[in-house]
């Protein structure tokens, strides 16, 4: 993504604060950071401030727009390789972090009024900020940013192609691999999938890859065990892989040899009728609570409405988890470029579990899926 790109975000974020009546924004490590700079790094125990101010701010003022990133000196070249923010400034180990962040403040006008900082941001940070900002009042920075981050560009949109493409060779890998998955545990098929995801381009887990073989397929968000995959189980398999940063998240429920316990493949067949007519509810216009109930309502009408025990989905873009997230009661509407998962599921404690995931992109007409692979159990 071009350095254009970056600084076309940074102006319009200028021009949402100014809109909400804040006067600034202050980011730490996190996706907020990258989706402004193009840099990303984990969060640390050394101050590393990014500081945006509104339209119409006075201060510092460059040809990449007025903004600072102030940065421990060991990363000040990395940083400014990687970046377009002309002011980069320093501070070495041994000196007082909170001074240089008073005065990147002070030149941006922006020790008092209202500043955001990043919903992430680690509580000695934002201490410190209000520290060296005393008059200043406080607010998060997805008061702006989400609502810019949810409509997801050209260049955003083709790296979420890519990492579903990754998503769904892996899916045709764990169909191929059949009865030769009997056997392995879970944490092994884990390790096996990222090693494909990889294979495929991918850069590494977008999160903690999910395995749950029998029962533990009732748990949702069941970690990766030693337990064994064994002929007949079904095995909820919950996976992505990152592109430029941006992620894929698919779920099938797989059966790799023998037959399913009793009443696995009416609820898989329930499962799957449920994600499609969600799907086939997408369009501008529409709520996020209707996509919802278009799912619910299948589960509901089979007799397995207390066993779907989530929301339906969840926007995705640089956060695998971000607006606009597929919830009952939610009245927000859909707008093209908007990105999220579509994963109804039903989870019968102590036999099975079985969730279908994709990702789908709104578009002017309607919507275009994002995983492409079959839906069935075998």
């Amino acid at each position: 993504m071009g350095d254009d790109a970056y600084a076309g975000r940074r102006e319009r974020a200028r021009d949402r604060l100014s809109v909400i009546d804040a006067d600034g924004l202050v980011c730490f490590p996190s996706r907020n950071l990258q989706y402004l700079t193009g840099f990303h790094e984990e969060p640390g125990e050394r101050h590393f401030l990014f500081v945006l101010p509104a339209s119409g701010d006075g201060g510092v003022d460059t040809t990449s727009g007025p903004a600072t990133l102030l940065v421990p000196e060991l990363y000040g070249e990395q940083v400014r390789e990687a970046t377009d923010v002309d002011d980069v400034r320093t501070w070495a180990d041994g000196d007082d972090p909170r001074e240089t962040a008073r005065e990147v403040l002070a030149d941006h006008e922006l020790r008092s009024g209202r500043l955001l900082v990043d919903d992430t941001m680690w509580a000695r940070f934002t201490q410190d900020l209000r520290a060296v900002a005393p008059a200043a009042t406080w607010g998060l920075a997805s008061e702006a940013l989400a609502d810019l981050r949810v409509r997801k560009d050209d260049a955003e949109l083709a790296a979420l192609r890519a990492a579903g493409a990754a998503a769904d060779a892996t899916v045709s890998d764990l169909r191929a691999l059949g009865s030769e998955a009997i056997g392995m545990t879970e944490r092994e098929l884990a390790d096996w999938i990222a090693d494909r995801l990889a294979a495929h381009g991918g850069a590494g887990v977008s999160f903690e890859t999910i395995v749950g073989a029998g029962e533990n397929g009732a748990k949702p968000h069941h970690a990766a065990s030693d337990r064994e995959i064994r002929s007949g189980d079904p095995v909820v398999l919950d996976f992505g892989t990152r592109v430029d940063g941006y992620p894929s998240d698919q779920t099938r429920t797989l059966v790799f040899d023998g037959e399913p316990p009793a009443g696995y493949a009416e609820v898989h067949a329930i499962v799957r009728e449920a994600q499609a007519a969600a799907v086939e509810t997408v369009e501008p216009g529409v709520t996020a609570a209707a996509v919802d109930r278009a799912a619910r309502e299948v589960i509901e009408a089979a007799g397995y409405g207390d066993a779907f025990v989530h929301r339906t989905g969840h926007g995705v873009g640089l956060d695998v988890h971000e607006e606009p997230y597929i919830v009952s009661g939610s009245d927000r509407e859909l707008e093209p470029g908007m990105v999220f998962s579509v994963e109804p599921g039903v989870y019968l404690d102590g036999r099975f579990g079985c969730r279908i995931e994709d990702l789908v992109v709104v578009t002017d007409e309607g919507h275009e899926r994002l995983n492409a692979t079959d839906h069935g159990w075998r």
